[in-house]
């Protein structure tokens, strides 16, 4: 008796899958818990800025909103490099390796210190954009501080993408540990103060954060440049101008891209000043959760990039449909858990974030909305890390600035002041904004794909 062809290439192309899907958890899990690692400090902060009020929630709330933007510039422009690294390992070339790294650190630094000095001189522009006084009188100095961390983020991530390229993801995980660890105390002694010292309130946070940061760079920094494993990626040599061509000019394509998916949040964010400081720290309490759920989507992006980047460099195309299918089925399975998480857990997350009853009413009623966004969230983020790996930058930019600007914020602001549904309003637009751009980003990647 013979076998089915027809059967045994489906049963083939399963277990294809299945492996694909193995190797692509593998490596998002640990990038996924690094990720959201270093978000937790954002959740600390909520939760030891909270017993301040709700002016300074308020105002945490603004900065989060805003440096949102710059790191999703700062994050977009040297992901490329994250890419380079996997190509040149996938093809086994300590050169193109060295090359990439040591020039990638050069752009992070320069791009690093451009973000903080652009967020610095934005800060007068609170008052424009008609957010309350009373809140922006309170928040020079912290908003100074978090400028300042943009420098050591973006430099971090840039080591980070090398430990992931070379399949060590596991030492981002620990440094983003170092990081929530230390950013604890830090916390505590300089908001709240210690002994007679009573701290320096919201100001003291900001300086934790950057503390932080500081120290898991460092860190990452030691390991680069000391580390057996890291040896290919430091070698002394010439960098060419090729390398930093491509890194600053699809660097600048996928900032362009992020920015725009950064910026319509930000943009939605500062909506909630619109509605007042209830609606500022409630958004504040749901953005620092939401922010750490999509590590998820994000870990999963940056480990399809590399798998695909990988493939690429190891000259084996024919994996790329594999790789997506994979990523997609990975994606959709933990955003369900995600979703299903938020809507159990929306009145304990409010209750324990805020004890101010109004606040905690509407972040319930918001996490609920947000919950309905995660899988096509998670699939649009997804997909764009995909076309990231691919090199494929350009058409799925203009995607996301057509699907969050002309039709998220339009209709967000529609729903939500025109026909007064508050700020749930504003997230049910942008949650349509997301699902129109998840299902464009998975059509243009496996066209180009095949």
């Amino acid at each position: 008796m013979t076998s089915d062809p027809t059967t045994s290439q489906g049963v083939i192309a399963r277990l294809s899958l299945w492996s694909e899907a193995k190797a692509l958890a593998s490596l998002a899990f640990p990038i996924v818990i690094s990720l959201a690692a270093a978000t937790l400090i954002g959740v600390v902060d909520t939760i030891m800025i909270a017993p301040l009020g709700t002016l300074p929630l308020a105002a945490a709330s603004i900065t989060a909103s805003v440096i949102l933007v710059f790191y999703s510039a700062l994050y977009g422009f040297v992901s490329v490099i994250g890419v380079r690294m996997a190509e040149a390992y996938g093809r086994g070339s300590p050169e193109a390796l060295s090359d990439a790294t040591i020039t990638g650190v050069i752009v992070a630094i320069v791009s690093g210190a451009i973000g903080a000095g652009l967020m610095l001189a934005a800060k007068p522009a609170l008052g424009v954009l008609g957010q309350p006084e009373d809140v922006a009188a309170i928040i020079g100095g912290y908003w100074t501080a978090m400028s300042l961390l943009l420098i050591p983020f973006t430099l971090f991530y840039v080591l980070k993408a090398l430990f992931d390229a070379i399949e060590r993801p596991w030492l981002g995980v620990s440094l983003a540990f170092v990081a929530v660890a230390l950013n604890v105390p830090a916390n505590l002694v300089l908001i709240h103060g210690f002994g007679a010292w009573p701290g320096l309130g919201l100001l003291g946070a900001g300086l934790a954060s950057l503390l932080s940061q500081t120290v898991s760079l460092i860190l990452a920094w030691v390991i680069w440049t000391r580390a057996t494993s890291t040896e290919d990626a430091r070698r002394s040599g010439e960098r060419t101008r090729k390398e930093l061509t491509v890194q600053i000019k699809e660097g600048s394509a996928i900032a362009i891209g992020y920015v725009g998916e950064g910026g319509a949040y930000a943009f939605a964010g500062l909506m909630m000043g619109w509605f007042g400081a209830v609606a500022l720290a409630a958004n504040q309490i749901v953005a620092s959760i939401a922010g750490v759920l999509y590590m998820v989507p994000l870990g999963i992006s940056i480990a399809v990039s590399i798998r695909i980047g990988q493939a690429i460099g190891a000259q084996e195309r024919a994996r790329l449909i594999t790789i997506g299918k994979a990523a997609l089925c990975v994606v959709v399975f933990w955003m369900s858990l995600v979703m299903i998480g938020i809507i159990v857990g929306a009145g304990r997350l409010s209750a324990l974030l805020s004890s101010d009853p109004d606040v905690v009413a509407l972040a319930a009623s918001m996490f609920f909305v947000v919950a309905m966004m995660q899988i096509a969230d998670g699939v649009q983020g997804t997909m764009l890390g995909a076309a990231r790996g691919l090199m494929d930058n350009r058409v799925p930019v203009a995607i996301t600035l057509v699907c969050y600007w002309i039709v998220a914020l339009p209709l967000g602001y529609t729903l939500g002041f025109v026909f007064e549904l508050g700020p749930n309003g504003v997230w049910v637009g942008y949650g349509t904004g997301l699902a129109i751009a998840a299902t464009a980003l998975t059509r243009r990647y496996f066209v180009m794909a095949r």
